[in-house]
């Protein structure tokens, strides 16, 4: 099981992936997954699936202006931040995984980290189409930057970056791209060009609430 999902938690960027240092890094991506799409793949995931949850947090993950780093120290995770911080992710496998892969390279503590990560999902309003939908929708790139730009003030188009699954046919995830100190920033090069590719088609399928 911890196979498959570390597979599907692979970043979807062309970019090298490298060790780095805590603390040195450009900015940051705050990842945020398609749950009914993950559990279309995945529907024996009982500690997400069947929650009936619609964009859940994937992780906050340092990123230099190409590439990212990861595994900077091997500080282990902590179990009692699951309880600290619950329901930050759709499973305690993440809380685990994003901070021994992405969290030793943010430079802050544990908690500090969390909380940072808490702070910006929670900074993120979702659109009343993707909330809990009942029924599947399509929408285009354009079409998605511009849902989460008019619910959120704040954000901007080079900021957002939707990914795909099946072949460009079925909405994934989203990245948001920020600087350091957690404001919008464009998008680098390499994740434009991977969204691009990845959300290929005309349009794609945001699946419904099941």
């Amino acid at each position: 099981m911890n196979i498959v999902l570390l597979l599907l938690l692979a970043v979807f960027t062309t970019a090298a992936v490298a060790k780095g240092k805590p603390g040195k890094f450009d900015g940051y991506v705050l990842a945020l997954s398609w749950s009914p799409s993950f559990c279309a793949e995945q529907p024996k995931d009982s500690e997400q699936c069947g929650k009936k949850l619609d964009l859940v947090l994937h992780g906050l993950w340092p990123q230099y202006n190409v590439g990212y780093p990861s595994f900077c120290t091997q500080e282990r995770y902590a179990p009692s931040q699951a309880q600290a911080f619950p329901n930050l992710y759709p499973s305690e496998f993440l809380f685990e995984h994003e901070w021994e892969k992405h969290g030793t390279c943010s430079g802050l503590t544990q908690t500090g980290y969390f909380q940072l990560s808490q702070s910006l999902k929670s900074k993120v309003a979702i659109p009343a189409d993707y909330q809990q939908p009942k029924q599947p929708f399509r929408t285009t790139t354009e079409g998605l930057q511009k849902a989460f730009t008019d619910a959120n003030p704040w954000l901007a188009d080079y900021a957002i970056a939707p990914f795909c699954a099946g072949g460009g046919r079925f909405f994934k995830e989203m990245f948001i791209c920020l600087d350091k100190t957690g404001a919008i920033q464009a998008c680098g090069a390499d994740i434009v060009k991977s969204a691009a590719k990845s959300c290929g088609q005309k349009n794609f399928l945001v699946r419904n609430i099941k």
